[in-house]
């Protein structure tokens, strides 16, 4: 399955649900059973590591929210974007690039996340 630009939107939409039923609702939507998700903070495999995952991200950047740094370029079945993680309006202390690979279904399998910005101490 081809991957498209707005599965950047959708992915981004499950990391910024601070509700926990939601947000698991969305990773069960957005991404495969036995997802993996690496970044230099992390290394987790499965759909319950990665919720906890961003759970985690909320309790270290309260308040804060993700958004696309610019416009996500896909082909085949994967997709790179570069996103923003700061408070609504305001500068972003974090920035970061990843990597999407879809399954045959168009479920996020693989994330490879790159952190271009990070605050110190974070």
């Amino acid at each position: 399955m081809t991957a498209t630009p707005d599965l950047a939107e959708r992915y981004l939409a499950a990391w910024n649900e601070t509700d926990p039923a939601a947000r698991r609702a969305l990773v069960e939507q957005v991404f495969a059973e036995d997802v993996t998700y690496t970044d230099p903070m992390a290394d987790v495999a499965g759909r319950a590591a990665l919720d906890a995952t961003i759970a985690a991200v909320h309790g270290m950047f309260p308040g804060f929210v993700f958004r696309l740094a610019g416009p996500a370029d896909a082909h085949h079945d994967q997709v790179r974007f570069t996103w923003h993680l700061g408070p609504e309006g305001a500068e972003a202390p974090v920035i970061g690039s990843d990597v999407a690979v879809t399954d045959a279904d168009g479920r996020i399998r693989t994330v490879l996340g790159f952190l271009d910005r990070v605050p110190a101490g974070a």
